[in-house]
């Protein structure tokens, strides 16, 4: 007895007022007075916001052009039809013509969409390798096995970048022209590529290899690119602060989309006179057509959108903010009807008492 009672106290916590939940503690009642205005507040305030984000959203303009090449649907047409079947396609080239009838009010961002392609595949999504991506030369000659069947070239190389993500890289490229006068010539609107990575992943998570003798080429020396790749990574741009695994259309790529409908920036319009938006008048874009997506049913757009203070459009957000409100209010008229029914009765009740 002597022996077990020592063992027991050997393990029990202190007798003070912390160890034993003993310290004064706030325990709310949430009585009718108090539940019912917070139901009705935060259905208001949701029901406020949502509207400010609805209305916010509906104000952002978008001109959208889908230039897939389905049978009669433009000159891109023409350059579907002769990739069909072909890996890779043939280079093409097809345009967008498109008129503004006033300022499309800047800043313009650029984005392509990709429908019916399933980036959030588990499969497809650890298909690459982070200490790769990061310059680390060891795993550059060697990646690691989810990468596969992208980890080595058929001559026993190793890729870089490696993984199914790399492979399928979007390599469409597109220039914007602007015809001020109707019998005038076109003019290229600049587009900015830069700064349309995220900064974590363009200053953290990417890095190239160390340079060798001063050069990115001989860095990579040893190593071969995706299979689908028509030039090595070290080659994806001439500016050396924008090649390798820290190129921004590369980096903005491997930034996996979580549905199967997904856009991602190309460029920003906000340059010389077009600081302000694209003026009124005609337009053409000029598209190197490259990407094959009716292999997968998929479809490919180009959007030219403006932005507000939430961001790009996005109505799922406002109206989401409207059902929870709505719901709040909804739940707070129930509990009042609930609550006045049942105070009826009981009042009844100490009447007859």
């Amino acid at each position: 007895m002597t022996w077990s009672a020592t063992a027991r106290g050997a393990h029990q916590p202190d007798n003070t007022a912390f160890t034993q939940q003993r310290l004064p503690a706030w325990h709310p009642l949430l009585s009718a007075s108090i539940t019912l205005p917070l139901f009705f507040c935060a259905g208001l305030a949701f029901i406020g916001l949502g509207l400010g984000l609805y209305y916010s959203s509906n104000g952002i303009k978008e001109l959208a052009y889908d230039y897939t090449g389905d049978s009669g649907t433009g000159n891109c047409s023409v350059c579907a039809m002769a990739g069909q079947g072909r890996a890779p396609p043939p280079p093409c080239s097809c345009a967008w013509y498109f008129s503004l009838p006033e300022l499309f009010q800047g800043p313009v961002y650029l984005y392509y969409e990709l429908t019916n392609f399933y980036q959030n595949n588990r499969r497809y999504g650890v298909s690459r390798d982070d200490s790769q991506l990061s310059g680390l030369p060891s795993s550059l000659r060697h990646p690691v096995n989810e990468c596969a069947p992208y980890q080595y070239s058929a001559a026993g190389l190793p890729i870089a970048p490696c993984g199914a993500i790399a492979n399928s890289l979007f390599n469409d490229s597109f220039s914007l022209w602007h015809q001020r006068q109707p019998s005038g010539p076109y003019v290229e609107v600049p587009l900015d590529r830069t700064g349309i990575a995220w900064w974590t992943d363009y200053h953290v998570k990417f890095r190239n290899p160390p340079l060798v003798n001063g050069s990115l080429a001989l860095a990579f020396q040893g190593t071969a690119p995706p299979p689908n790749w028509h030039r090595p990574v070290y080659e994806l741009s001439p500016d050396p602060n924008n090649t390798g695994f820290i190129n921004q259309d590369f980096v903005v790529w491997m930034r996996t989309a979580a549905l199967p409908t997904f856009r991602k920036l190309y460029a920003r319009i906000r340059q010389g006179n077009y600081s302000a938006g694209l003026p009124r008048g005609a337009y053409r874009v000029n598209i190197t057509y490259n990407y094959p997506v009716r292999a997968f049913n998929g479809h490919k757009s180009l959007i030219f959108s403006s932005i507000s203070w939430m961001g790009g459009k996005n109505p799922f957000l406002g109206i989401a903010y409207l059902l929870v409100g709505s719901l709040c209010i909804l739940v707070g008229f129930v509990m009042l009807v609930v609550y006045i029914r049942y105070q009826d009765q009981n009042d009844d009740e100490e009447d007859d008492e």
